[in-house]
């Protein structure tokens, strides 16, 4: 897939917004359930730990279809690819919908997964292809922005339709917009990828759910009464991982490309992209949990506190694409990493102050600094890479950045439950892991910068 369609300015203007839209609508519903969670739980007389499977059964199956989205890239021209992603959340929100039972909720969570599982990677290896390489950096900012507000976005919407209508109001407003963006697609849609024939390799198919099952066994860690099962499902994942991985390397034409990993930049750009993961979803994960433990406030009041940080993020993040374009790497990861070790450390600091002002401040500082990291680095990392393996590496970040926050909120949730003011130890803990962080991203971007520009 070495080629891509030359668009217009007016063509690649409505193509790209299409496609922001549609992320925008998906990132939203993705974040959106955790609001009506007590709505579901009462509605099926199912407990929460149950309704938690709306987003966990989600995320596994996101990491299933997130590997395939280069093998689909290559085999369906774009426009229909989209198409059949849409048609796919459409189909799961309306079973959502008309379910009789909460079964029928969770397979309607499936479908929509599978779709934004699909999408995620791929549109962000559209944007790039079809962008000129000197303006990546401010049309992954805005990438970062859709994503950003979508954070700030979700549980707001979700709030206030769940306020005035029932749990099927949620599902209702996105079968209606992504409905909308499906016609909108069908006008403004663009083959901008030629195709290439690519067989489907059954046996990778097969170990990639080796992810799921590592993924699964991590997020239920501590959670379980099965342990030794557990573990032995996470052993089997971890086999079927390792044989995945494996014959990926043995294939003419892998289901995904490792040869990604041997270009350095690649590689760190991933690992700094992952790193700036963990910060923002741990920093999502303990702050409602000290707005409404520690200062008391309730639930819509934590909500509201949330959005300050997001919406700033949301912002920073198209300032941030533009300054990498200018700057290079090594300036946005060390505004990133200082701000996120800021806002940490702010907090762990101030935590028995009770401050509200204070802590949504310290909160802007880490994710603001999120901004300055994530999609700058995926950048980055996908610069150096030649066209046919851009679908690839972003599938690659997109993966990685699954287990990267399942990891990131078993560590915290870990430590919030295990430890003394475990709340205040997780802060402490945090600050201390982004000391590192900024130390180590000081010294890479140093050595790199004499070698590669960064």
């Amino acid at each position: 897939m070495s080629e891509t369609k030359q668009l217009g300015k007016r063509e690649r203007t409505l193509f790209v917004w299409m496609l922001l839209l549609t992320s925008f609508s998906f990132s939203i519903s993705q974040s959106a359930m955790t609001t009506i969670y007590p709505v579901m739980a009462n509605h099926f007389s199912v407990p929460i730990s149950m309704v938690q499977w709306l987003t966990t059964g989600f995320m596994l199956v996101m990491t299933v279809t997130m590997p395939l989205s280069p093998w689909l890239l290559n085999r369906v021209p774009f426009k229909w690819f989209l198409a059949g992603i849409q048609a796919m959340f459409l189909l799961g929100t309306f079973i959502a919908i008309n379910a009789t039972g909460f079964g029928w909720v969770i397979f309607g969570r499936v479908l929509e997964g599978a779709a934004v599982g699909f999408l995620f990677p791929s549109y962000q290896s559209v944007i790039m292809l079809i962008t000129p390489e000197e303006n990546r950096g401010a049309n992954m900012g805005m990438v970062g922005l859709v994503m950003g507000a979508a954070l700030a976005t979700g549980p707001i919407v979700s709030g206030i339709i769940s306020q005035w209508f029932n749990w099927q109001g949620v599902f209702i407003f996105f079968e209606l917009v992504i409905g909308l963006l499906f016609l909108v697609n069908l006008f403004v849609g663009q083959n901008v990828i030629v195709k290439k024939d690519m067989h489907l390799d059954v046996p990778s198919l097969i170990g990639l759910f080796g992810f799921a099952m590592v993924l699964f066994g991590i997020q239920s860690l501590g959670h379980t009464t099965k342990l030794i099962g557990m573990i032995v499902m996470m052993m089997v994942g971890l086999v079927l991982s390792v044989y995945f991985v494996h014959r990926q390397g043995n294939l003419s034409q892998p289901m995904l490309d490792f040869k990604v990993f041997k270009q350095v930049g690649f590689t760190l750009g991933l690992l700094l992209t992952g790193a700036s993961y963990i910060a923002l979803i741990v920093m999502t994960v303990l702050m409602p949990l000290y707005y409404q433990n520690v200062l008391h406030t309730s639930k819509l009041v934590s909500g509201l506190l949330m959005v300050p940080p997001a919406a700033a993020m949301a912002v920073m993040n198209r300032r941030s694409g533009k300054l990498l374009d200018q700057k290079g790497l090594k300036v946005v990861m060390r505004i990133g990493a200082a701000s996120i070790f800021i806002g940490y450390a702010g907090l762990a600091l101030t935590f028995g102050l009770h401050n509200a002002v204070l802590a949504v401040i310290f909160a802007t500082f880490g994710e603001v600094g999120n901004a300055f990291m994530m999609l700058p680095a995926t950048t980055y990392a996908n610069n150096q890479l030649p066209d046919n393996l851009i679908t690839h590496g972003s599938a690659m970040i997109s993966t990685a950045r699954q287990f990267a926050g399942v990891i990131g909120v078993l560590v915290a949730t870990t430590i919030v439950s295990g430890l003394g003011n475990g709340l205040h130890s997780a802060y402490v803990v945090f600050a201390l892991v982004m000391a590192v962080m900024i130390v180590t991203v000081w010294r890479i971007t140093a050595i790199y910068h004499g070698e590669n520009s960064l």
